[in-house]
């Protein structure tokens, strides 16, 4: 991975406004509100972008779509008006962040990139964002595309994953890897406990990524992954407890309370396949791998997570950050959390102690997950290499 940006929408949603807008909304049984309060409180967060303009008290529309701040009131625009947004807002924020990888990319142009991979599940159209991104960015027309739909929160490590398997294909391939999820889009005021967990935590952002093995290509300057293994596990239970659907009013998202709990049965099942790739991971403490990229779907999956695996506290660091400053913005979370272990100084990357006596200077293991619907743990390692 020769380089990995990310980008979010220019309005901000202050979590702590935002709270009492819900709670206050009609229709809101006294439980609703209750729930609505102990949902934000206890969320982790404290910022999150939005692509909807009018999600903000700074200015009132003409004519409301999705939020009369007159009135301080959730409007309900049926989902092609959702969907419009997305193909908007949603289709610039694509490319925004492709561009920003692809420029920080060392010696890779827009002549060299030989695929693309876009990931979302918050919205649809076609030409779609992979047809956006070789339009705008000027890649080649001959570029294959390939586009990974309505796959939720883990999405991002298929693509990875795919990026991968293109390059050891391909030893002249150049992946261009971007995910963009908009999932404010589909906000609503609801006394359903499940929505409005839902409602504490979604946000909007992207995160790309240029991945290559071309051996010509100079290192890169700054610090980069290598991309080792990666690995699926379906718990045995779990399928009605997180879900994707679309509706009249928006896609409904199903985040049951008992995720977390499923979380903490099945993760020390679901690392295992993945550590047994690497032979000098086997028998080694979670504690002891310096790097833990998780994708922060809620805080109390974070906390059980780190108390299954007795994770330190720095180890959690760029997960709880990344959920604090920005939300779940769905696929592209853990980007966002791999970016953030990217940007450590190199002095507090290398806290954690020597894991492999026999590893480069400089370099550090990450291992990474992420969670969504199926139930399904999608795991990664991968090495962090210092420029």
């Amino acid at each position: 991975m020769r380089s990995l940006e990310t980008a979010v929408p220019s309005t901000v949603m202050v979590q702590s406004v935002v709270r009492d807008v819900f709670a206050a909304q009609p229709g809101l049984t006294r439980l609703g509100q209750r729930l609505v309060t102990a949902a934000f409180d206890s969320s982790g967060i404290e910022t999150r972008y939005t692509a909807v303009d009018e999600l903000t008290l700074e200015q009132q529309a003409e004519d409301p779509v999705f939020f009369d701040a007159a009135k301080l009131e959730i409007l309900r625009p049926g989902t092609k008006a959702r969907n419009e947004v997305y193909a908007d807002a949603g289709a610039a924020l694509f490319v925004e962040a492709a561009r920003k990888a692809l420029d920080a990319a060392d010696g890779i142009g827009p002549d060299d990139v030989t695929h693309v991979v876009t990931v979302s599940c918050t919205g649809f159209f076609n030409p779609g964002p992979d047809y956006k991104i070789v339009r705008e960015l000027g890649l080649r027309p001959a570029a294959q595309r390939y586009h990974l739909g309505f796959m939720g929160c883990y999405a991002a490590f298929p693509a990875l994953r795919a990026a991968k398997s293109f390059c050891d294909a391909d030893p002249d391939a150049v992946v261009l890897v971007v995910s963009a999820e908009l999932c404010s889009l589909h906000v609503r005021s609801s006394n359903d406990p499940d929505t409005i967990v839902g409602t504490s935590l979604f946000a909007d952002g992207a995160a790309a990524a240029v991945i290559s093995a071309r051996p010509d290509l100079v290192p890169p300057s700054r610090p980069h992954l290598s991309l080792d293994f990666f690995e699926t596990t379906l718990t045995p239970v779990g399928e009605e407890s997180m879900a994707w659907n679309i509706g009249d009013e928006g896609f409904e998202m199903v985040l049951g309370n008992y995720v977390p709990h499923i979380i903490d049965d099945h993760i020390v099942g679901a690392l295992a396949p993945l550590l047994e790739r690497d032979v000098s991971l086997r028998g080694v403490d979670y504690q002891d791998i310096e790097h833990w990229g998780i994708h922060p779907g809620g805080r109390s999956i974070l906390d059980k997570v780190q108390a299954r695996l007795g994770l330190g506290d720095e180890q959690l660091v760029p997960a709880r950050e990344t959920l604090r400053d920005y939300g779940n913005m769905s696929s592209a979370t853990v980007m966002f959390v791999l970016k953030n272990i990217l940007d450590l100084p190199e002095a507090a990357a290398n806290d954690a102690g020597a894991l492999l006596d026999e590893r480069p200077a400089g370099a550090s293991r990450v291992c990474a997950m992420a969670f969504g619907p199926g139930l399904t743990v999608e795991t990664a390692l991968f090495t962090k290499v210092t420029a």
